[in-house]
């Protein structure tokens, strides 16, 4: 199977992963862009959304509740810190551009009913991860301390060269607290646009794939370890999103490679 898609740029709600259409059974993501003046309306269903904002900004209405205002606020993901719209189910919004704006939207099935969020960029947890040549900084724009249930949503920048999540690392085994089943894509976008970064996803005896991923590709993440390279001269960028029972990052390493662990720690206690 191919876990790799692709987001061809286009106006209006475009649906990119769909349960029952892709390889993962509980996480969908799709791509919203608009032109000033151009509208599209979501309804919610039995799912949770999340709504992050590339760049641009939008009007928001959740039908009988709220009316949210010039929505957004950054000109690229290299650029500014998110805006993020959390909603439950049973939900329906309508968004407007008031410029060119591009929104990531993902969804998961819920049992429960929630309460609407505008999450601004002050609510974003930021935290860097690992050390050089495997360092990223990772945001937190939906997780446990938002009204989501299943949903855990960030961002990631990598620099030129260096890895993200390494050691290789899963979420498929239900083995808590140490581990959780979660889903989970990644979204890429490059500094300059013509960038590239690599993709390994692999589980012994099921599929060893790495993907070349460009502007505006995607991988799903239905199991197995998973691990992202940044070509030099580009800084790499990629929307994560998970779902699962257990919001966060319970996950595993390959034990291959977890000694790399021990040498991050120590790096980071001499610093």
């Amino acid at each position: 199977m191919n876990y790799k898609k692709s987001y061809v740029p286009a106006i209006g709600y475009t649906k990119i992963c769909e349960i029952g259409k892709c390889s993962l059974q509980q996480l969908e993501f799709g791509i919203i862009e608009l032109k000033e003046g151009d509208s599209v309306t979501v309804e919610t269903g039995e799912k949770e959304y999340g709504f992050l904002f590339l760049f641009g900004h939008a009007d928001v209405v959740i039908e009988g509740k709220y009316d949210w205002k010039y929505v957004g606020g950054r000109t690229s993901v290299f650029g500014g810190q998110a805006n993020t719209v959390y909603a439950g189910r049973h939900e329906k919004l309508t968004f407007t551009g008031c410029e060119h704006v591009k929104i990531a939207v993902c969804d998961t099935p819920i049992d429960v009913d929630t309460e609407p969020q505008w999450l601004k960029p002050e609510s974003v947890v930021y935290k860097t991860l690992g050390v050089k040549p495997w360092e990223r900084v990772t945001s937190f724009n939906l997780d446990g301390t938002t009204n989501a249930k299943r949903l855990t949503v960030g961002e990631a920048w990598c620099t030129p060269g260096n890895w993200a999540g390494f050691p290789p690392h899963k979420h498929d085994e239900d083995n808590m607290p140490f581990e959780g089943v979660a889903e989970e894509i990644y979204y890429f976008l490059f500094q300059p646009e013509q960038g590239f970064a690599v993709q390994c996803m692999y589980k012994e005896g099921k599929f060893d794939e790495a993907y070349r991923v460009k502007q505006d590709d995607l991988v799903e993440f239905p199991e197995g370890y998973h691990t992202t390279v940044s070509a030099p001269g580009y800084n790499t960028y990629f929307l994560w999103m998970m779902a699962g029972d257990h919001q966060g990052f319970y996950r595993s390493n390959d034990p291959q490679h977890d000694w790399v662990s021990a040498v991050e720690n120590m790096v980071k206690k001499n610093s």
